[in-house]
């Protein structure tokens, strides 16, 4: 029988594949199933890593069996990609061993007319696996769609926009793992009195290169530690720390956070405008409300107003606010590193509808500033449609606003903020050049 890891790992690809969860819920329905967390890590790990390198594994399966993809069953193709998956990246179960839990996981799912096949496909991949046909970078595109897995129409824009070289070190990052990232939470303490204290309790960080409350974690689990649960701090990706800290409005001011769930870049919000601000922070469904006021509440932040709210049908306020916040719902293709199955669930004619519920959504967030006041537009994508072609596209139907370099106006950015600016001030993070996630925020001020 196979080992319980794996086939926990087999019923999180099958979910992710069929359409039935996301990665992200996948993974913890597997964990409730798995009592030991080095299972809960393996099984993570599994499932993680076969769809970061889907394409790849599928090109080595199509090969070995000597037939199109397609032709395969789904869940028989997920066994031979799990399996696969152990055989080429994972050494600590021997190849024969791998090979036998396929053959048995396809017996016990009901297909054992296809063991025979299987047996042999992993048996051969096994055999060949330092010597597998893979594209090489003398044919760019399938170099980097196959051997690197992304889907074509993806990188076929990223090499059009910025090259062969950035569109490498590009899916390189995405196909690694991911840091865990923490920020300091200012409200309770600084960056450099966690990480000391983290340090105590056996977890080394440093500082991240960005965000100026960020600590990267070395070594160590600082969810494990007894200053977890007290508020000092969050787990939040230095990119979107970036977008938190490009927005943060000064001390005192009054603020609506348009589509606040999970709440990390809110809890940043609320740490920049102090006791004397006002935030009001909403989004539409009952199960992100309940996200954001679990993560109010664990950065010890009792002073925002949490609503339930639909955007595209207007904030349900006047022209009150200093800044409104949007950080609009996206394809989330800036975030393939952390969430590899969005490259697979992602389709290029997504982005026209994506971008035109954006607009919508920024056009209602901005009847909520005021004269004088500032609209944060954000997004956690890579692509155009969704980020300056929104911009444009708003500026173009609401000419009393104006972009703004915020290196022109205001008290200065935290360098690792301004750093990452592009030319018309704009925050833009890209992965060839920040080694970070792709995101991007504009802000836009309401003339008077």
């Amino acid at each position: 029988m196979a080992a319980i890891a794996r086939v926990v790992a087999l019923d999180t690809l099958q979910r992710v594949h069929a359409g039935r969860a996301d990665l992200a819920s996948a993974l913890e329905l597997g964990r409730t199933r798995l009592a030991d967390e080095r299972d809960q890590a393996l099984a993570a790990e599994m499932a993680i890593g076969t769809l970061r390198w889907r394409a790849a594994l599928d090109h080595a399966i199509a090969w070995a069996g000597n037939r199109a993809i397609g032709a395969f069953d789904a869940d028989v193709l997920d066994i031979l990609r799990l399996s696969a998956y152990q055989l080429l990246h994972l050494d600590r179960v021997p190849a024969a061993a791998v090979v036998n839990d396929g053959v048995g996981l396809t017996r016990q799912r009901g297909r054992a007319s296809a063991a025979g096949a299987v047996n042999a496909i992993l048996r051969r991949i096994s055999r060949e696996r330092s010597r597998l046909p893979m594209p090489a970078a003398s044919d760019p595109l399938a170099y980097l769609s196959v051997t690197w897995s992304h889907p074509a129409w993806l990188v076929t824009r990223w090499l059009d926009r910025y090259g062969f070289d950035a569109a490498l070190e590009w899916v390189r990052l995405n196909n690694a793992a991911a840091p865990v990232t923490l920020r300091a939470n200012t409200l309770l303490t600084s960056r450099d009195a966690l990480a000391g204290r983290l340090e105590v309790q056996g977890v080394r960080t440093r500082a991240c290169a960005y965000a100026p409350d960020g600590l990267v974690v070395e070594s160590g689990r600082p969810f494990a530690t007894s200053i977890s649960g007290t508020g000092q701090f969050l787990a939040q990706d230095e990119a979107s720390q970036l977008v938190g800290a490009f927005a943060a409005p000064p001390p005192g001011s009054r603020v609506a956070d348009a589509c606040a769930a999970p709440g990390g870049k809110t809890a940043q919000l609320a740490a920049a405008i102090g006791d004397r601000g006002l935030l009001v922070a909403g989004d539409l469904r009952s199960r992100r409300i309940r996200l954001l006021r679990q993560t109010l509440a664990a950065a010890r932040i009792a002073s925002a107003h949490v609503v339930c709210h639909d955007l595209l049908g207007g904030l349900p306020f006047g022209p009150v606010f200093d800044c409104v916040f949007v950080d609009a719902p996206c394809s989330s293709l800036g975030t393939i590193r952390r969430d590899p199955d969005i490259r697979w669930s992602r389709r290029e004619d997504d982005l026209a509808a994506l971008a035109g519920r954006q607009r919508r959504m920024l056009e209602a967030a901005a009847r909520g500033v005021r004269t004088g006041g500032m609209l944060v537009y954000a997004t956690c994508s890579s692509e155009p449609e969704e980020n300056e072609a929104v911009v444009g596209a708003f500026l173009d139907r609401c000419p009393e606003f104006a972009l703004e370099d915020p290196r022109e106006t205001g008290p200065g950015l935290p360098p690792g903020v301004a750093a990452c600016l592009d030319e018309r001030g704009c925050l833009r993070t890209l992965p060839h050049r920040h080694a970070l996630e792709a995101f991007f925020a504009a802000r836009l001020r309401r003339r008077r």
